[in-house]
């Protein structure tokens, strides 16, 4: 379980990554919407794990190894945010979140299941 601290930060964190991708490094992705879904970040607060969703864009994996690639521009940007809140920049371990997709896939299998009704119960007098 999390403490209120790494709570608090990853909250912070999430929040300032997904100003990072939407305005200061949007040019460098493309045409692609990159959001932010979650932050879990260690006890210690030196390892941060980003959880990514990506729309607009074709190759997922492609994109994912962008972002690692430059990981340390980002993290530059995002110490020069959080260089007043924290005494150390947290590494940022970015992985691909595909809650949404697991979601979808999900939906569409419920929605195809045909289930027979229930056999009429007699009543008991």
């Amino acid at each position: 379980m999390e403490t209120k601290r790494q709570q608090k930060v990853a909250r912070q964190l999430q929040k300032d990554l997904s100003e990072i991708f939407q305005r200061e490094m949007a040019h460098q992705f493309g045409s692609a919407f990159i959001t932010v879904t979650n932050v879990r970040i260690s006890p210690d607060l030196s390892i941060a794990r980003v959880y990514l969703s990506f729309l607009a864009t074709k190759n997922k994996e492609l994109l994912l190894d962008t972002i690692r690639e430059k990981s340390r521009s980002i993290r530059q940007h995002l110490g020069e945010r959080v260089r007043h809140q924290l005494r150390i920049v947290p590494d940022l371990q970015f992985f691909l979140d595909d809650t949404a997709e697991y979601a979808a896939k999900m939906d569409k299998l419920f929605a195809g299941l045909d289930i027979p009704p229930a056999p009429p119960e007699e009543e008991e007098e």
